[in-house]
């Protein structure tokens, strides 16, 4: 066993790209941690988010310690920012994208049963305070991360990190 090369990994992830249809695009509202975003915006360059939403003063990926968590993923990232999430969420809507909030909310299904086959801009909010609650309203549907411990919540890049590869995921599986 060892690591793939460049060239191999090359050919490895483009077998994947043609295999994802979907489009995915993150709404980021009110993110206040450089290390939070920092790691979303990796994990979106790294699953091919399409464009990054960002609301409520959350930070942007220009910033030094942002770039230093992305480790400079940012470069492979479209990204525009709107004052308040539910004007992001209409941007998002008006691309094509059905908007689903990532949130342990009344009505919320598990993400795994989450019933969309369009593209998909998944919502994510602040770290303690979550999505607010106007930009909660703004979703076509909400879904949460079904957990088994003694922990109430996950992490925002986490749980963002979760959310963008179940998406991608039901690309892969076998007969989708």
């Amino acid at each position: 066993m060892r690591q793939l090369g460049p060239t191999e990994l090359k050919r490895l992830h483009r077998q994947w790209n043609r295999r994802s249809r979907r489009r995915v695009a993150l709404l980021v509202d009110g993110v206040g941690s450089p290390f939070n975003l920092g790691g979303i915006v990796r994990t979106a360059a790294a699953l091919r988010v399409e464009h990054l939403f960002l609301a409520g003063g959350a930070l942007t990926p220009e910033g030094d310690r942002v770039g230093r968590s992305a480790m400079g993923t940012q470069r492979y990232l479209s990204w525009s920012s709107s004052e308040r999430g539910a004007e992001a969420a209409g941007a998002a809507r008006e691309q094509g994208y059905t908007v689903v909030g990532l949130e342990l909310a009344e009505g919320a299904v598990p993400l795994h049963e989450l019933d969309v086959t369009s593209d998909v801009c998944l919502v994510v909010g602040h770290e303690d305070r979550g999505i607010p609650a106007a930009t909660l309203a703004a979703c076509d549907a909400v879904a949460f991360v079904p957990q088994l411990g003694r922990v109430g919540s996950l992490n925002v890049a986490v749980a963002a990190a979760i959310g963008i590869y179940e998406l991608r995921r039901r690309d892969w599986a076998p007969g989708t």
